[in-house]
């Protein structure tokens, strides 16, 4: 038989319903991981509502929660982590280095980072955009009203690329103040070095809910930029890049199928075939990344779905204060979308 109808016939039956794959052996960054008892998440030095310790040092946000759940994916315990914080300059090299396992730190999405690094972005976990905060008494109504301001930005990101063109395409003269880390770009904004503060819009609403005086900042409806946001690891290693990004996928699904921390257990007599298969009930799905049947209702069981993860850490209801937008499911006119578990 012809090389080309073999491969077409291998093809046809490992996919074949009635058949099951075989399970994967731990790929080297899950074996590592395994061996290890503790995964390595890069994280950020400090942004409300994605990743900031509380005041008992425990690290909170939508980019942590996600953490925990692969944590509890892959080893059965959200606590197993040890959490790295990581400037914007040094995440990339961190994770290049192996000095985390994954990276999953507001980090942008982009050509040159996904070609050019040795890295893979897995699935897209928060929609975001540039925009500006300044003091209500500036009295600018439009971002193209800065003209001669001075804007502190971090350096090493998106955001100091992105306001470099967006003042050149509109030929607005600024004076760029730049920081290593936002802690020290958020305290110098508050001391008046700067006239404004630019970086990506969700970031500056957890900054301003953290300020004495909220109601004295405003965050222009202006957004020069696409800032899609997703974890992120090392070229190389196919097995950890599916279990990233399912893991992922798997919190957005069980927000659509309504499975939720609270009755995930319960969901377990459900006869949906798409709840059954998520929480391991049917099929070798966990299997087939090296994972125990369980994974994915270990990870929803730990945080919650991503609908639950949005709203504690960054919804309406919290300090930060957004709305899902774009960040909403398919289904609600938002962009997130988990393809199949089958």
């Amino acid at each position: 038989m012809p090389k080309p109808l073999l491969a077409a016939l291998a093809l046809l039956l490992a996919l074949s319903p009635g058949l099951r794959a075989e399970p994967q052996a731990p790929g080297p960054t899950l074996a590592a991981v395994k061996q290890r008892g503790v995964l390595t998440c890069g994280t950020s030095t400090g942004a409300a509502g994605f990743s900031l310790p509380d005041s008992r040092g425990e690290y909170r946000g939508l980019d942590t929660d996600l953490c925990r759940a692969l944590a509890a994916a892959v080893l059965g315990d959200p606590a197993k982590i040890r959490w790295m914080p990581l400037t914007s300059s040094a995440r990339l090299p961190a994770l290049q280095s192996g000095q985390v396992d994954v990276l999953i730190r507001t980090t942008t999405w982009t050509q040159a980072r996904d070609t050019a690094t040795g890295l893979n972005f897995t699935a897209v976990n928060f929609y975001d955009g540039q925009g500006f905060m300044l003091r209500k008494s500036l009295g600018v109504a439009k971002a193209t009203d800065l003209q001669g301001a001075s804007i502190c930005v971090v350096a090493g990101s998106t955001n100091e690329l992105n306001l470099t063109d967006w003042a050149r395409l509109h030929h607005v003269d600024y004076r760029p103040v730049v920081f290593e880390q936002n802690d020290e770009a958020r305290r110098s904004y508050l001391a008046g070095r700067c006239d404004a503060y630019s970086t990506d819009a969700s970031q500056l609403a957890g900054l301003r809910s953290s300020f004495p005086n909220p109601e004295e900042h405003v965050i222009l409806p202006e957004i020069i930029s696409k800032e899609p946001h997703a974890p992120v690891v090392r070229q190389g290693d196919d097995q950890w890049f599916d279990i990233v990004r399912w893991t992922f996928f798997a919190l957005l699904t069980a927000e659509e199928l309504g499975v939720t921390q609270a009755n995930v257990e319960a969901e377990r007599k459900s006869a949906n075939p798409e709840v059954r298969r998520l929480l391991g009930l049917t099929g070798d799905h966990g299997a087939l990344m090296g994972l125990e049947p369980g994974w994915a209702a270990n990870a929803i069981k730990a945080v919650g779905n991503y609908g639950e993860i949005f709203e504690r850490n960054l919804g309406l209801a919290s300090p930060v204060g957004l709305p899902r937008g774009l960040n909403a499911l398919w289904t609600k006119g938002g962009l997130m979308y988990a393809p199949p578990i089958r």
